[in-house]
């Protein structure tokens, strides 16, 4: 368990540097990485790395649509998740 959260963790820093580099290209006006790249990222897991990414570097804050689609990766996130959980508390009892 403490080596699936460690990763977890470690791929979220990773998706926030991932949003932290996209955010200094937009600075810089040069290539971009593509949103669908970006949620994708988010999608596999890394929800928190995203949020933080938006919230402390304001990345996509401005976006509606983006702010929609990340909050919908991250309810299916929960979904998933809980999901897995059940079906574990299940094989358990």
């Amino acid at each position: 368990m403490t080596e699936t959260l460690s990763a977890l963790a470690l791929w979220n820093v990773g998706v926030f540097v991932v949003y932290a580099w996209d955010k200094a290209a937009a600075r810089r006006a040069a290539w971009r990485i593509p949103e669908r790249t970006l949620l994708t990222c988010a999608l596999l897991a890394g929800c928190a790395g995203a949020w933080l990414a938006v919230l402390l570097l304001r990345h996509k804050s401005a976006k509606p649509s983006f702010l929609a689609r990340l909050a919908l990766v991250t309810i299916l996130n929960v979904a998933a998740v809980a999901a897995a959980l059940y079906l574990l508390a299940r094989e358990g009892a």
